[in-house]
């Protein structure tokens, strides 16, 4: 009776190292896709608030993998403070990471509840504020059917001009219940009226033509200038 023989099949070594190749290409390329830091991150158009806040706060101050970050989480994070009114993350090429934000500007420090009031009518307390801030100071109480125009007169108001008021004080008379007396930095005073409030921005202007004089600046109604004695 004839044996069988038995044929072993042989392994192409080539093909199969083909494959070991590519399985490996596409390991070490997930590898640096997943493990890739970020090598740099780009904080713009913020004035007050500190870079380092911001990373804290976007969950990226260890710079983390790049490719794994998503933009809409970081967004939302940052967004969800009363400092920022907006966020947008954008990526660029060499792993680097803008993040652009929008401040909520604070425009007064409301005495009689210890708070910081910002553009968006949001308020935070001066404790639990994330830095001084250079803003004026609300003496008293403005009406209700005064507070929105008044929010939305200061937020017309420069920030260099708003560095330079020290206290605002609402004080309505018999002619205009809409007027406030401005306790400026370098010891005038300037009456204005919620619908000229904006006229504010050019104390620079006057101030040049006072000749150092100190006194009271009525911007509410004729634009004159009294001097004290």
């Amino acid at each position: 009776m004839a044996k069988k023989i038995v044929k072993k099949k042989r392994i192409k070594l080539i093909p199969f190292l083909i494959v070991l190749l590519i399985l490996g290409g596409l390991f070490f390329g997930v590898y640096y896709f997943v493990n890739t830091k970020t090598k740099n991150i780009i904080v713009k158009n913020t004035s007050y608030l500190k870079d380092d806040y911001i990373l804290r706060l976007a969950g990226v101050i260890d710079y983390p993998e790049f490719y794994m970050l998503q933009s809409s989480k970081i967004e939302k994070k940052l967004e969800k403070s009363p400092y920022i009114k907006s966020a947008e993350i954008k990526r660029k090429f060499y792993n680097i990471l803008i993040i652009e934000i929008e401040e909520n500007r604070p425009l007064y420090f409301y005495n009689s509840d210890n708070t910081i009031v910002f553009e968006d009518k949001n308020k935070v307390l001066k404790d639990e504020a994330v830095d001084l801030f250079r803003v004026p100071r609300l003496m008293n109480y403005v009406p209700d059917d005064k507070y929105d125009r008044f929010i939305k007169g200061m937020s017309k108001v420069k920030q260099d001009i708003l560095g330079k008021i020290s206290d605002i004080e609402y004080v309505p008379n018999e002619y205009d219940k809409e007027r406030f007396l401005l306790y400026m930095d370098d010891g005038n005073m300037v009456y204005v009226t919620l619908t000229k409030f904006e006229n504010i921005n050019y104390y620079n202007d006057v101030l040049s033509q006072l000749e150092e004089h100190k006194g009271i600046l009525y911007l509410d109604s004729g634009n004159h200038f009294e001097i004290k004695e």
